[in-house]
């Protein structure tokens, strides 16, 4: 009995370990492109359940899928109303795990763990590398599906175990274990299979797997529910978004279920095949979870309005208003729970292009009141300075976090150059703080710009505001069709810089203009044209780590 039991762990431990390699492998290699899907194509909640259902069936885990669309609702780059689309897909998409495994592919196995080891060691390119993971995942999952399968062929010769399967039908009790159990292991796909295998091996009949797999649904939602604890109102939202269509989902097919159960199992019979062979009631317990799915869709997506609003009855925005009144805050990022990786350095880069306006607002602001000599913006100015550079930090620590993990190779690629575009950025935030010390110094000292020396300020700044925002753009779009533009006034900013600097030196031997005034200009011209480099820095990190891919991939 004990050897029967630590083969049965084994064999577990097996299946868990390939499916979750298997997913890791494809969001490392595929995850930036499966990330822009979701962004792209869920405009309307149609699409989004296609999208949904796609994406959950290639990365194998609706708990993945959803998290990911948690994370989008957080962050504001995906309404309520699309996200439920992708959740009700992913609900369907995650029973292609059991159809999977009710097809019995255990005898081949050995040949994918074999290509994926040689494509893991022996070939250096890193996405040949991650795909050989995807494959050895693939295989590891059948070898701890047949391992499983002969553990459980030999507790059918046991009495003891099939007397106690056997009266194993409450459905409240199938119910509980199915939650219970998908809670802990969060994957909804691993409770299942178990189930389609002790199905293959005779071990459980039709009628209880039903129930146990209701359960299973509300249980797949803890991870969703796990991540919206940390997001905003609209994350939580989404979340109960994925919970309520399950337990809506699961009290219809429950009683459907008590009613009806026999006409129940002979559709699903008649649809998956009944026959003699040992995997017939696996690929049964299958369709039964497939049919579920589908049927619970059908039904509720033309409510997912009224779903919507009930979320706003249980989720109130109050808590959440209050909490904006605090200025230090990250939106994006969490350091104290990491998000999917196919998300994360995502999330990074909109709290950083976050940062970037504030440090773009905080430098005009600082510039508007040198020109206008007004000193009452400027405590202003070093209070968005302080929380530029406590952003700062705060990104580098969650930067420096999601490098130790596993994400995907082009986000790998692009991290080092997004740990210097946020010192690129928080470096334009000191030259605002350095312009406000110097209003405040000629407030205090009452020393005063020529006019022209304002004029001609006016004018460099117009231009480094446009290198500003054209980099910008660059950086938060990756389209690189501007970078000419950006080169081009970045040249312009130097050859300014250079001439203002001997227009200046011309006003003092003139006496038009302060030798005091004079100096504090020299420093005011030098430090916009540094802002200048720093902008034209985060324009090309995108530009740079592309060559570093190409290299690689070349």
């Amino acid at each position: 009995m004990i050897s029967i039991l630590v083969s049965l762990i084994g064999g577990l431990g097996l299946f868990i370990a390939g499916m979750y390699m298997m997913s890791h492998g494809i969001e490392k290699v595929a995850g930036n492109k499966l990330r822009k899907i979701l962004e792209t194509f869920t405009r309307t909640r149609l699409t989004g359940v296609l999208v949904g259902l796609f994406f959950t069936a290639v990365i194998q885990s609706s708990s993945t899928a959803t998290v990911m669309v948690v994370t989008f609702v957080n962050s504001g780059l995906m309404a309520l109303s699309n996200a439920c689309g992708i959740i009700l897909g992913a609900n369907i998409g995650t029973t292609i795990t059991a159809m999977l495994v009710a097809f019995r592919l255990s005898a081949i196995a050995p040949i994918f763990v074999f290509f994926g080891a040689v494509m893991m060691n022996f070939i250096p390119n890193p996405t040949v590398k991650k795909s050989g993971e995807i494959v050895m995942g693939f295989g590891l999952l059948f070898v701890g599906i047949s391992t499983m399968s002969n553990s459980m062929a030999a507790l059918r010769e046991i009495p003891a175990v099939i007397t106690f399967l056997s009266s194993f039908t409450n459905p409240v009790l199938g119910v509980l274990m199915g939650f219970v159990i998908t809670s802990i292991v969060q994957s909804s796909s691993v409770t299942v299979s178990i189930l389609v295998v002790m199905g293959s091996m005779g071990l459980v009949d039709l009628r209880i797997c039903m129930f146990i797999i209701l359960g299973c649904n509300i249980g797949a939602c803890s991870s969703a529910v796990l991540t919206a604890l940390q997001g905003n109102n609209n994350a939580k939202r989404a979340a109960l978004i994925h919970l309520l269509f399950n337990i809506f989902g699961t009290i219809l097919m429950f009683v459907l279920l008590l009613m009806f159960s026999p006409q129940i199992e002979t559709i699903i019979r008649t649809i998956s095949g009944t026959g003699d062979d040992p995997g017939s009631l696996g690929r049964n317990i299958a369709f039964a979870h497939f049919i579920f799915k589908v049927f619970q869709v059908v039904v509720f997506y033309p409510f997912m309005d009224q779903i919507i609003k009930l979320t706003y009855v249980l989720v109130k925005d109050s808590q959440e208003q209050e909490d904006s009144e605090d200025i230090f805050k990250l939106r994006y990022i969490n350091l104290n729970k990491l998000p999917n990786p196919a998300v994360a350095i995502y999330m990074a880069k909109q709290e950083m292009e976050r940062m970037a306006h504030a440090a773009y607002t905080n430098l005009t602001t600082a510039v508007e009141c040198l020109l206008n000599e007004d000193v009452s913006g400027i405590e202003k100015v070093y209070e968005t300075e302080k929380y530029i550079d406590w952003l700062c930090e705060q990104i580098n620590t969650y930067m420096t976090k999601i490098n130790q993990n596993a994400i995907p190779l082009r986000d790998a690629d692009l991290i080092s150059g997004y740990f210097h575009v946020c010192s690129d950025i928080e470096r334009i935030g000191d030259h605002a703080e350095d312009i406000a010390d110097i209003v405040k110094y000629f407030n205090e000292k009452d020393v005063h710009l020529s006019n022209k020396a304002k004029d001609e300020l006016r004018g460099m700044m117009s231009i480094v505001s446009q290198l500003m925002k054209d980099s910008l753009d660059m950086f938060v779009t990756g389209d690189m069709t501007n970078m000419k533009k950006v080169s081009d006034l970045e040249n312009k900013t130097d050859e300014l810089e250079r001439e203002l600097q001997n227009k200046h030196i011309q006003r003092l031997s003139e006496g038009a203009c302060s030798a005091q005034a004079g100096v504090f200009f020299s420093d005011i011209i030098s430090g916009i044209e540094r802002v200048g480099d720093h902008a034209t820095n985060i324009a090309f990190s995108l530009y740079n780590a592309k060559n570093r891919r190409n290299e690689k991939t070349g």
